[in-house]
């Protein structure tokens, strides 16, 4: 958590000098768990790639060979072997019934007290309650959230009061590209339904 503790430092009134042992954690070489290797996880994988990360996933449906090797992934068919070996664990899966409290108590306390659970998928995907007793007991190093439940968190909840938690107000697709994009593929997709065409992004094909 150096960055959000590091730009409070920098920017403070108090602040007179930077403390030299105030040390981060090594991205390069460490080992990354991606739990949902969608579209979006893969795209996750090929960046972590660029960083040297060893990247392990977990799927419901495993990646051909040719998209494991492209990327030095390693599947791991059961999701508590992963946690045990990954740094980094980054969630990125649909919110469905299977998936609600996917990250609870249980599996916190499988992960290393060193690693950093990132959440980019949906806020139910964690027990939050039980986030908040890992964080605050030090059974993981981190956390670093995108989303939470609800959006936003009610202004006393114990998370905001944590030191060891980024917080971001769901973000991960607010860029000018990024929304232009979006609108436009809603507009394909309302185009080919109103010309019964097949629909170029249909959530649930038949």
């Amino acid at each position: 958590m150096c960055l959000h503790a590091g730009c409070q430092i920098a920017v403070s009134s108090d602040t007179k000098d930077f403390a030299v042992d105030w040390l981060g954690v090594e991205v390069t070489g460490a080992t990354l768990g991606i739990i949902g290797m969608g579209s979006i996880g893969y795209k996750v994988a090929q960046r972590a790639r660029a960083f040297n990360m060893r990247i392990l996933y977990h799927n419901r449906n495993r990646r051909r060979k040719e998209e494991e090797e492209a990327v030095g992934a390693h599947y791991y068919a059961k999701m508590e072997d992963l946690l045990q070996q990954s740094d980094f664990v980054m969630l990125v899966v649909n919110l469905t019934p299977e998936t609600h409290k996917l990250i609870g108590k249980k599996e916190l306390g499988l992960m290393k007290p060193t690693a950093t659970l990132i959440n980019i998928s949906r806020g139910a995907v964690i027990d939050q309650d039980a986030l908040v007793e890992a964080l605050q007991n030090k059974v993981i190093r981190a956390a670093a959230l995108d989303v939470t439940y609800p959006e936003p968190l009610p202004r006393d909840h114990p998370l905001l009061s944590l030191n060891n938690v980024i917080i971001t107000p769901h973000i991960g697709t607010a860029t000018v590209q990024a929304i232009r994009m979006m609108a436009e593929e809603a507009v394909a997709n309302m185009l080919a339904v109103l010309s019964g065409q097949p629909i170029p992004s249909e959530v649930f094909p038949k």
